[in-house]
C-alpha cells in the first residue's frame, strides 16, 4: 500500500479491470455436455440476424453514395477525448483546479486568522480530511463533490499548520518549505520521466510497506502529542532532536518517492484507457502526496531553524 487512491487503481489495473477500455465479450463455445455443444456457428449471428441484411434487403453500405463513403474514410480516427478515455491533460486540469481551491482555503486560514485561532482548526481539519480521504479512496464510484470538499479542508489544514509554524519560527520557514516542495515535485517528475528514478513492482511493494509503517508511527505519534502532550506536544521525540530530524528525513524521502509512484500510476491509467472521470481521483491522489511532502518538509526545516 502507498497512496490509497493509487493503490486501489493499481490493483484494478493489475487484474485487468473490465471497465477499463473493454467492450462486451463474445460468448465462448459450450463444453461437452452443455446445451449447444457441436452446433455450428455458436456465438456468431445467423444469416438475416443482427448486423446482416436479410435476403432482398439493402445493407448500410449499399445505402451510402461513393462520396459519403469517401468522406467517412477520410475522417481522422477517434482519439482518447472522442472515446471518453483518460488523458494526461485531464489530470493536469483537474489537479490545477483542486490545487487552486486548496490554496484559496489555505490562504484564507493562514492570513486572516490569528495563530491561536488557526491552531484550533488543525485537529478538526485532520479528522475531516482523514475520514473523507478514506471514504474517497475506497468508494467504488468517483465522487467529485467529496473530492472538492476534501481540497477545501486540506487547504484549511495546510493554512493552519503554516500559520502556527510561521508564527513560531518565522515566515521564512514557510516560504522555504513551499520552494522546497515545488523543487522536489519538479525534480521527481524529471527523474521519473528520464528513467533516473524507476518505479517497479518490487519498489512499489518495498516503499508501500515502508509508507504503511510510517503512517502507523505517525498516527501513534499524533495520539501521544495531542492526547498526552508528550515532549510538550511534539510526540515521541523532542522537537529538533537528532532522532526527530532523522524521522523527518525518512518521511521526506518516502513522500518524494511516492510522487514518482503517483506519476507512474497516472501513466499506467492513461495507457489502460480508463474512463475520463478518473482524472478527478488521480488529481486528488497527487494533491494528497504533495500536501504530505510539504508538511514533512515544513517540519524538517523548522527543526533545523530551531537549532540556530
Amino acid at each position: 500500500m502507498s497512496n490509497p487512491v493509487f493503490d486501489r487503481l493499481n490493483k484494478d489495473l493489475d487484474k485487468g479491470y473490465a471497465g477499463f477500455g473493454r467492450g462486451p465479450q463474445a460468448p465462448t463455445a459450450p463444453q461437452y455436455g452443455q446445451p449447444g455443444y457441436g452446433q455450428p456457428g455458436y456465438g456468431q449471428p445467423q444469416y438475416g440476424q443482427y448486423g446482416q441484411p436479410q435476403y432482398g434487403q439493402r445493407g448500410p453500405a449499399d445505402a451510402m453514395s461513393p462520396q459519403s463513403m469517401e468522406d467517412l474514410y477520410q475522417q481522422p480516427s477517434a482519439g482518447p477525448l472522442d472515446t471518453g478515455r483518460l488523458t494526461v491533460d485531464d489530470v493536469i486540469m483537474k489537479f490545477a483546479g483542486l490545487f487552486t481551491l486548496m490554496l484559496i482555503a489555505a490562504g484564507a486560514t493562514g492570513f486572516l486568522l490569528a495563530p491561536r485561532a488557526a491552531a484550533t482548526l488543525i485537529l478538526p481539519a485532520i479528522l475531516v480530511t482523514l475520514g473523507l480521504g478514506l471514504f474517497i479512496a475506497f468508494k467504488k464510484s468517483v465522487s467529485v463533490p467529496l473530492i472538492v470538499l476534501y481540497a477545501v479542508f486540506e487547504g484549511v489544514l495546510v493554512g493552519g499548520v503554516s500559520r502556527v509554524y510561521g508564527s513560531a519560527f518565522g515566515a521564512n520557514v514557510v516560504t522555504t518549505a513551499i520552494v522546497a516542495t515545488l523543487s522536489v515535485f519538479v525534480g521527481m517528475f524529471i527523474g521519473w520521466k528520464t528513467g533516473l528514478i524507476r518505479v517497479t513492482d518490487k519498489s512499489r511493494r518495498i516503499f508501500g510497506m515502508a509508507i504503511l509503517g510510517y503512517m502507523v508511527f505517525a498516527l501513534a505519534n499524533f495520539v501521544a502529542a495531542w492526547a498526552f502532550g508528550a515532549n510538550s506536544g511534539w510526540g515521541f521525540f523532542g522537537f529538533g532532536s537528532g532522532m526527530s530530524i532523522l524521522v523527518s528525513i525518512v518521511a521526506v524521502g518516502l513522500a518524494s518517492y511516492s510522487l514518482a509512484m503517483d506519476f507512474d500510476s497516472i501513466d499506467r491509467a492513461v495507457a489502460a484507457g480508463v474512463p475520463q472521470k478518473y482524472s478527478w481521483l488521480l488529481a486528488h491522489g497527487v494533491i494528497v502526496t504533495v500536501v504530505w511532502l510539504y508538511l514533512e518538509l515544513l517540519r524538517l526545516i523548522a527543526q533545523f531553524s530551531g537549532r540556530d
